[in-house]
């Protein structure tokens, strides 16, 4: 499998690959405000490519729990001088996070490869999807139980594992119908959006069911709130090794795509495991 970028580069999914997280914004759970400055930033991401990220995630928009909308504009004040540096200075492949059309176009027009929309091409009723398939580009569709306001009130599934993947195989059907191409579709079960504890772990558990769907699987645990429930960690900040656990987890289940924020533990963790599967195969 590959993902073919905007200007015909391809990011090859033959191993691991890990997307650093940039968050832009003054609220995200974890990292929120820590990189005020587009220098801060451009620094940071460079710094997690040295660290062994293969490509660079950029939101400008918070998504956890309780998190207000942002406005285009406000989005992409905060994302393009970030982007512009990048594609000048790395060819490292730059995702955009963002659900509106207006962000996403700029964004590629301004260097941007990948569309990562954890609305799944909802939010603008489905012009995202006209949009990637005009440009070419792959789009990351996610699932989200509601939206960020409200979609941890009582999250509720009949059976999580087949309503979230039977969910992510209509919207990548809606994107074929849309004219995207299969093969630059990559799914994601949104882990922590809209799901309880035991959802997230039967998530995890099932992970091998989204692998068999036939497009690339993309995770995102990363210092997320139910890894520390499990462990205790309170800050965000020290979930780093729990996440490197789910890493292995889903390498384990075939899984090609990890969104993190620390790059160095869940790159270990990623390589390490891939070595032992290609070895027992």
């Amino acid at each position: 499998m590959q993902l073919t970028l905007t200007d015909d580069r391809v990011l090859k999914l033959d191993r691991p690959r890990l997307l650093g997280i940039l968050n832009l914004t003054p609220d995200s759970f974890s990292d929120g405000g820590m990189y005020p400055s587009a220098q801060s930033a451009v620094l940071h991401a460079h710094q997690m490519i040295d660290d062994g990220a293969d490509a660079i995630d950029l939101g400008a928009e918070s998504t956890r729990p309780g998190a207000a909308r942002i406005e285009a504009d406000e989005q992409l004040a905060r994302l393009l001088p970030v982007i512009e540096q990048l594609a000048d200075q790395t060819r490292v492949p730059i995702s955009i996070d963002t659900t509106r059309v207006k962000v996403a176009e700029a964004a590629l027009d301004a260097g941007g490869s990948i569309i990562n929309d954890v609305s799944a091409g909802r939010d603008d009723k489905d012009d995202m999807l006209r949009l990637i398939a005009e440009r070419g580009c792959p789009i990351i569709l996610m699932h989200m139980l509601g939206e960020p306001a409200t979609m941890q009130n009582d999250p509720r599934y009949d059976n999580v594992v087949a309503d979230v993947l039977n969910f992510l195989l209509s919207r990548a059907e809606a994107a074929q119908q849309a004219g995207v191409k299969r093969q630059q579709i990559v799914i994601d079960p949104g882990i922590g959006f809209g799901k309880t504890l035991d959802h997230n772990l039967a998530l995890l558990a099932g992970l091998d069911e989204f692998v068999a769907a036939g497009y690339p699987v993309l995770l995102g645990t990363s210092r997320k709130g139910f890894l520390g429930t499990i462990t205790g960690a309170r800050q965000p900040a020290d979930r780093a090794a729990a996440t490197a656990a789910t890493t292995a987890i889903g390498v384990a289940a075939g899984v090609q795509m990890f969104r993190v924020h620390d790059v160095v533990p869940n790159r270990q963790a990623a390589d390490v495991t891939f070595a032992i599967g290609r070895h027992r195969s």
